[in-house]
């Protein structure tokens, strides 16, 4: 039987068309991202699938690299065309290759450290604290803190959860609402000092049907997704000025509060089981790859213990 055509390009926008029919906006950005990547890289050739090959795909690999792609990067692009690929074995478009995709990285890394230490998040809340004492409305700063140790109160919310929240997810102090990533639906307890955060940031608009004045747009909506991008970069860029007026030494970001909660939890000898329930992750390993940085630094301090205690031992014969 002989072997249908169709570049690699073309089925990377049949599929982007797909997504953004159903209205998975994020998904078709990555895929258009990876589409435009993938063209420069082949100088704007077109591939056909069934001549995708291990060496194109290291090529590819090393192309990023040097671009200063990170590895997660790297992995999010690699992971998009061997969906693709797979996609275009079942129409009969390539055939299917064992293991063409074991020599690029499709893994995960979380060498980065991008939690902050226990000090800096009491910090953070305190600052937050001294912020509602005042009888003003708050400037767009601490507006900046006050969402960001709401996102960490509420057991390390991502924003783009935190942006589709609805008035009607919260009854009272319990939250129940469906992670964008995963929809997983997921109940959470507010304590007092989340409670009255929501209460100083909540949308006043009663037309609105989200909790914080972050979208407009009809959820689902190409302009809903726009408005959570751009509300998502102004979040980022606040943080980065927030970092510098505080002296932070660690990074701030979006998902930062979502790992310092991990790595919190962490040292509080809470189960990654238990942090992974609370996260909505797909699974425990999501949860154990946010966690592998810290991992090596508590088995130091276990060994330091184990250390101390000998010598203490030995100091009291």
């Amino acid at each position: 039987m002989e072997m249908k055509e169709i570049a690699l390009q073309e089925m990377l926008s049949i599929i982007i068309r797909e997504l953004r029919e159903n209205g998975q906006w994020g998904t078709a950005h990555i895929y258009q991202t990876t589409l435009n990547v993938f063209s420069a890289f082949n100088n704007n050739r077109e591939l056909p699938c069934r001549k995708l090959n291990p060496a194109i795909l290291k090529q590819f690999e090393v192309y990023l690299r040097q671009r200063n792609c990170s590895w997660n990067t790297v992995s999010t692009y690699i992971k998009t065309l061997r969906s693709c690929y797979n996609r275009a074995v079942d129409l009969k478009y390539a055939h299917y290759i064992p293991r063409l995709f074991e020599h690029v990285y499709t893994g995960t890394r979380a060498d980065k450290k991008r939690a902050l230490e226990a000090s800096d998040m009491s910090g953070l809340i305190r600052g937050t604290k001294m912020d509602l004492s005042g009888k003003v409305s708050p400037s767009s700063m601490q507006k900046t803190k006050m969402l960001f140790v709401l996102m960490f109160l509420l057991r390390g919310l991502p924003f783009v959860d935190l942006a589709y929240l609805r008035k009607k997810d919260l009854q009272g102090n319990v939250l129940v609402y469906r992670r964008r990533k995963t929809g997983r639906t997921l109940t959470v307890v507010l304590p007092p000092e989340a409670m009255q955060l929501v209460h100083i940031m909540a949308d006043t608009n009663k037309n609105s049907p989200y909790l914080f004045p972050i979208l407009h747009s009809r959820e689902g909506s190409e302009a809903a997704y726009r408005e959570y991008q751009s509300a998502l970069r102004s979040f980022n860029y606040r943080l980065t000025a927030l970092k510098e007026k505080t002296g932070m030494e660690a990074s701030l970001s979006s998902y930062t509060a979502r790992h310092t909660w991990a790595t919190m939890a962490y040292y509080c000898e809470i189960h990654p089981g238990i942090i992974s329930e609370a996260m909505g992750h797909s699974s425990i390993s999501v949860t154990e790859t946010y966690l592998k940085p810290f991992q090596n630094k508590k088995i130091d301090e276990a060994n330091q213990m184990v250390i101390s205690f000998v010598k203490d031992a030995g100091n009291t014969q």
